[in-house]
């Protein structure tokens, strides 16, 4: 073998062995897909990450968002499930991403079977109620509600949300009971709960500040470890006596399954940049959440804990799962 052929062979291998000289950039645009309607939580989640990679200019080609909707998060995933391989398509996940397969026999794509890229953040909840409602605490509304069981109302998503499932966790508590009304949009549960339709709802602080700001909401208690920084006064469950677990809301990036090796590594390598950005923590910080970034590796050990974690969680909330 001449000089010639020995050098453009050691390059190839070179290049075989080497990830970093394989790496994967987009040439097209990448659809980000949400398994919720326009401005819902995780729409706007996505909807953050794509403006503040575009004011960043950390991607060469522009993000889209595609909003998948139905069955919870099983028109999503289905979705996802046929794009196995794709290096383009990306997906906003969620508890319920986990939490369908578990409880719906149909549903049978499961988070895991994608591609993890990134957990991303942590999001506690607020209790909440009108300002003008005659519940100044968690007790009073429990005391009412045991007063009048079935009577009282809480809006949110799907059976299968975290509000929900908090809800079944404090009536299991407590002996209350009270009805869910489920809305498929937050702007809809919310309205309902201002226009007196119901009576309480479970929310992301991102979701109430304005709200609470302007004395529309009166927030009751914190589903959260500790007080959020910017409501101190509040007690969290287990300070107002009701001594259940924390169920947080967890938002990250997935693949679809398959994706390239080098196709993880850059998006991953993306959202790391993206979330240590001021523009982000400041997202962050102002709508009460929490930096939980993780590896592709990290992820996919968490989400397998987590998975264990809301099965059990369902299971003490008297909610059937099938798996």
């Amino acid at each position: 073998m001449n000089k010639n052929r020995l050098f453009a062979a050691a390059a190839l291998l070179l290049a075989t062995l080497s990830p970093a000289a394989a790496q994967y950039k987009p040439t097209r645009p990448v659809e980000f897909v949400v398994h919720n309607g326009p401005g819902s939580g995780n729409d706007v989640f996505a909807r953050r990450l794509i403006q503040v990679i575009e004011q960043e200019k950390l991607m060469p080609v522009r993000m889209q968002v595609a909003n998948k909707v139905g069955g919870g998060s099983t028109t999503a995933s289905s979705y996802m499930t046929e794009k196995t391989g794709d290096p383009n398509v990306i997906a906003v996940f969620v508890n319920i991403w986990l939490v369908d397969p578990l409880v719906q026999a149909e549903a049978k794509t499961k988070l895991l079977d994608m591609t993890p890229i990134a957990l991303v953040q942590i999001e506690p909840a607020l209790v909440v109620t009108r300002n003008d409602s005659p519940y100044k605490t968690l007790g009073d509304f429990i005391a009412a509600a045991k007063e009048k069981p079935g009577q009282l109302k809480q809006s949110g998503g799907s059976i299968t949300s975290r509000e929900n499932v908090v809800r079944q966790l404090l009536m299991t508590h407590t002996g209350a009971r009270w009805s869910f009304i489920s809305f498929p949009g937050g702007g809809e549960r919310l309205a309902a709960l201002l226009g007196g339709h119901v009576d309480l709802m479970i929310l992301d602080p991102s979701e109430a500040r304005e709200q609470v700001r302007s004395g529309k909401l009166r927030v009751l208690a914190q589903a959260a470890e500790k007080r959020l920084p910017d409501f101190q006064d509040v007690p969290t469950l287990k300070e107002a006596g009701f001594d259940v677990p924390d169920v947080p809301q967890i938002r990250g990036v997935v693949g679809p399954p398959g994706m390239p090796a080098d196709a993880v590594a850059f998006y991953a390598e993306l959202f790391r940049k993206t979330t240590r950005t001021a523009a982000w923590q400041h997202y962050l910080a102002d709508n009460q959440f929490q930096d939980a970034f993780k590896s592709p590796e990290d992820t996919r050990k968490f989400l397998g804990e987590f998975d264990d974690r809301l099965r059990g969680l369902l299971t003490a909330a008297g909610v059937k799962v099938v798996r």
